[in-house]
């Protein structure tokens, strides 16, 4: 009896023993579990239960033109918030307040008066409107420093760089294209909350595994860009036109040192302009070329074999029937060499040359020089153009000067600088590197050969026509520039009506695109005019400003010219062309001031483009440094501007 029950005492011990061990072991394991396997998930959930985060608008880098200035930067303004559970008197806080920050007081005690621990009141406030406001020191109300976009420049550039959002994300330009490169991670700001959720302080921001967005250098140079703009600007307005776009590259490398449309936008508030005013139209946009295509026309005839320079065609005395179709030219001519074709810009010559040439050829060079696809320019929105497949009837002759085909002012540049260069058709391109916050390259782009087009030969021969256009008795004598030679073509084209999708018998753009120096040739420039008003060709209305923006480009970038043809020259002509050559920013190498050019202007206070529209006006060049508003000058107001000594003006953001 006593054996049986010392037997079951054991079991029981056992039995009680076992289920303590289990449940030990459960404690054990699950102890594991949350302490070690579930760690950084229940901090979190830890924090979140008394931390509330608030995501700061995160800072972008700069970008900046080929020279290193500024032509974007973000810069740091205080943001105000409120704690609404903090504040004892909404109505009080918010009569003090809202005259400062410019807001209703209705809109701001309803902000106030919600039931949360954190609201946003107003972001990017004026550094004299923040400290009004800090000075107040209302309970539950805040300040923290978030960073803005700015674009010291204002419209300078304007469609290349684009502009940002508020978040900021980019959402036009270089700023859309490279956005993930420039943008930097997110800052934030964290408020601690009590058990029941109320805020109980706000913590210092806090900026975590941050970093700032990477730097991007182009290709532009901002002096060009001015230039050209300004240029432009010009020749829409006299020719009372719709609009304009100007393009100048590098012939050899394809990098952009211009790009300019009109009307432009300020990217400071690109929310009060139209979406059309927006576009960068030298990119996304497509036209008729009209006679600017025959440069390829008669490119792709001579390089294939098909003609000679030297052969000479019937242009039938301006009227010639082809198929159903009268194809005119402005001027009646009998016999014409292909040189003179080019040279008068014959319809009937090219549409003569193009069937020589034939479809099947034609096609295939046109689509080399890169019309019908996207040049591949880092810039969102490119255009590809429309180069039929497929022709028919009298689509040989009509392609062959320009009519039925439609191409983008890049893409024609492109092209135009592939027989400037001897043959290679370039990509273009804007970005000439980026680099880290600490000034260190971290990827650089080099000149790219997408393809050989036409044999450096041909490409002479073509250059050698192009500069009869320029010369006596050529469409595009307003183009030609003393000291250099010139070589370009006109266009005048029909524009196709949105509504009876015929061509328009009023609405024209009128062009000129062309390279200079001719004989080693720098620049592709082109210029088009949209539905100018006055007079409707190319070589009135765009060959001008083609000549204003080569002069004072080859001036600023001290290329010479040829000494010959440069004493022809009126002497009053080449000192205008080289003092407004030089009349735009970023002016480190501004070189020698001639002697006595005047007295000294006031220029205090005065924002850059302001101080450049008097320097043109006076005739006065003077080396400009910095960015913002004009705060120092040499020699002050009033005194005579000498000889060689230091003329500039310092600028400083504002205060």
């Amino acid at each position: 009896m006593k054996n049986e029950r010392e037997k079951w005492a054991r079991i029981r011990i056992i039995m009680i023993g076992t289920v303590f061990g289990l449940l030990f072991l459960t404690v054990v394991i699950r102890a594991f579990y949350l302490q070690i396997l579930q760690h950084e998930n229940l901090v979190k959930k830890a924090e979140k239960q008394y931390q509330h985060k608030v995501d700061l608008t995160p800072a972008r880098g700069s970008i900046l033109d080929r020279n290193g200035t500024t032509l974007a930067e973000s810069i740091q303004m205080d943001s105000c918030y409120a704690e609404p559970r903090h504040i004892k008197d909404v109505d009080g806080t918010a009569g003090v307040l809202a005259p400062i920050l410019g807001i209703p007081k209705n809109e701001l005690v309803a902000t106030l008066s919600v039931n949360k621990g954190f609201v946003w009141i107003q972001h990017s406030l004026a550094p004299e409107i923040s400290t009004r406001a800090k000075n107040m020191k209302l309970t539950g109300i805040g300040f923290v420093a978030e960073s803005k976009r700015f674009y010291p420049n204002m419209e300078i550039a304007a469609h290349v760089i684009g502009f940002t959002g508020r978040d900021p994300n980019g959402l036009e330009g270089i700023e859309l294209k490279y956005d993930s490169t420039i943008l930097g991670n997110t800052g934030y700001i964290i408020t601690e909350r009590d058990a029941l959720g109320r805020n109980i302080d706000t913590v210092n921001t806090a900026v975590k595994n941050s970093s700032p967005g990477k730097n991007i250098t182009l290709t532009l140079d901002k002096t060009i860009q001015f230039i050209a703009e300004k240029e432009l600007a010009r020749a829409v307005t006299e020719n009372d036109a719709k609009g304009g776009m100007a393009l100048v590259m590098e012939a050899d490398t394809g990098k952009v040192l211009a790009m300019a449309n009109y009307p432009t936008f300020n990217p400071n508030a690109y929310s009060h302009y139209s979406l059309s005013q927006l576009r960068n139209r030298v990119v996304a946009d497509s036209f008729e070329p009209g006679s600017t295509f025959k440069i390829f026309t008669i490119a792709a005839a001579i390089d294939s074999g098909r003609i000679k320079a030297t052969d000479m065609y019937n242009c039938e005395n301006g009227t010639y029937q082809v198929a159903d179709r009268i194809i005119h030219d402005d001027h009646p001519h009998s016999r014409l060499s292909v040189s003179d074709i080019m040279k008068y810009s014959s319809n009937i010559g090219s549409a003569k040359i193009g069937f020589k040439t034939g479809e099947e050829t034609l096609s295939t060079y046109l689509r080399n020089f890169g019309f019908g696809s996207r040049t591949g320019i880092d810039l969102p929105g490119e255009s590809s153009g429309n180069l039929k497949r497929n022709w028919y009837g009298v689509d040989l002759a009509t392609i062959s000067f320009g009519q039925g085909v439609s191409l983008s002012t890049i893409q024609l540049a492109s092209a135009l600088s592939a027989i400037a260069n001897g043959g290679n058709l370039m990509k273009p391109y804007l970005v000439e590197q980026i680099l880290d916050d600490n000034g260190t390259v971290v990827q650089k782009f080099e000149p790219q050969v997408v393809r050989r087009v036409v044999s450096p030969e041909t490409a002479r021969k073509i250059t050698k026509m192009l500069e009869t256009v320029t010369g006596d008795g050529g469409t595009g004598t307003n183009a030609a520039l003393d000291g250099y030679r010139v070589a370009g073509k006109t266009g005048t084209a029909q524009k196709v009506d949105p509504v009876t999708h015929t061509y328009s018998p009023t609405s024209r753009i009128g062009s000129f695109v062309g390279f200079v120096p001719a004989d080693n040739p720098r620049l592709t420039i082109a210029v088009i005019i949209d539905e100018p008003k006055v007079v409707k060709y190319g070589g009135v209305v765009a060959a001008p400003a083609f000549r204003e923006i080569a002069k004072n480009s080859l001036a600023y970038l001290k290329i010479q010219p040829n000494v010959q043809n440069f004493a022809a020259a009126k002497p009053d002509e080449t000192k205008i062309s080289l003092a407004t050559a030089t009349e735009s920013t970023s002016y480190e190498n501004a070189g020698e001031i001639p002697a006595d050019m005047g007295v000294m202007p006031d220029f205090k206070g005065m924002s850059m483009r302001r101080v450049l529209q008097v320097m043109e006006k006076r005739g006065i060049n003077i080396k400009l440094l910095g960015s913002g508003r004009a705060a120092e000058q040499s020699p002050p107001p009033g005194h005579k501007i000498r000889g060689v000594g230091e003329v500039w003006i310092k600028f400083a953001p504002s205060a």
